[in-house]
């Protein structure tokens, strides 16, 4: 993973939280958040919380008698969830490194990360981690995107971006969001950081957009990959959109459009 995979900064929050969480994220932040209720905790960390998708499911699936925890690498990501959610008493917003939590052992009942796990240098450090937070019973409940040739408005862009910089294209989306899908190897990292009775599913949804514009907007300017696309000049950025919302138009059509997204979602006992 390049450094700047874990980049939200700039506008990227607010693209991301606009475009993307619609798009993608808030199926699985449902049906996360289902999950996480069916352990009936008291005190839940949520880690890489992003912009708040999980934990506006979490805090309306739960209701505000569940303390929630919310914690991110970037803090530009958590003050833009804190500003969808003000005046909950019964969320904490933290900006905090899930390699390095500053939380006491045995402190959560529950501690959940939407499409986080990819971003983690060290995943079974990361994985380590969460246990040592969790009380003896406790469960780790998590995402992460599957293969990109499974998640269709991805696959499409990137391959968008391969045929305008041929000789050095962006490789973000499949280095990172899609880079960390393999099973057994998930498997086994949680089995290193002490975990068991590990569960992995496989999940499909059908992605929506009002237009292939929004989805090009998306994923250009609302992700980390802006960064690798300004790096081709000026220009750069704007022929990237261009180039990947007449490809996602050729493919789905001029209108509202959706295509197929697909995750693996994952439970682990401490």
């Amino acid at each position: 993973m390049a450094a700047s995979d874990k980049e939200f900064v700039g506008s990227i929050p607010e693209l991301y939280d606009r475009l993307l969480v619609p798009m993608i994220f808030e199926p699985y932040a449902r049906d996360l958040a289902q999950r996480v209720r069916a352990c009936r905790p008291r005190d839940l960390l949520e880690t890489a919380a992003g912009t708040g998708a999980v934990t506006r499911a979490l805090s309306s699936a739960l209701g505000r008698d569940v303390s929630i925890v919310a914690t991110d690498l970037n803090e530009p990501m958590i003050a833009r969830a804190k500003s969808n959610m003000p005046d909950r008493p019964d969320i904490t917003w933290q900006q905090a490194d899930a390699l390095a939590l500053p939380f006491e052992d045995a402190s959560f009942d529950v501690v959940a990360c939407q499409f986080g796990a990819m971003f983690f240098p060290d995943r079974v450090k990361g994985y380590a981690e969460a246990r040592r937070v969790l009380r003896g019973g406790g469960h780790l409940l998590f995402n992460v995107w599957d293969r990109i040739a499974d998640n269709e408005f991805a696959d499409v862009v990137i391959h968008a971006l391969q045929t305008l910089f041929p000789d050095n294209p962006p490789q973000f989306l499949a280095r990172t969001p899609h880079g960390y899908h393999d099973a057994a190897r998930i498997r086994a990292d949680l089995a290193a950081a002490g975990f068991k009775d590990i569960a992995i599913e496989t999940i499909a949804h059908r992605s929506p957009a009002a237009s292939p514009q929004d989805v090009a907007i998306a994923y250009c300017q609302g992700t980390p990959m802006r960064g690798e696309i300004e790096s081709h000049g000026a220009a750069a950025l704007e022929a990237a959109t261009k180039s990947a919302a007449e490809a996602l138009a050729r493919r789905f059509g001029t209108g509202a459009i959706d295509g197929k997204i697909q995750a693996l979602v994952i439970s682990a006992a401490g």
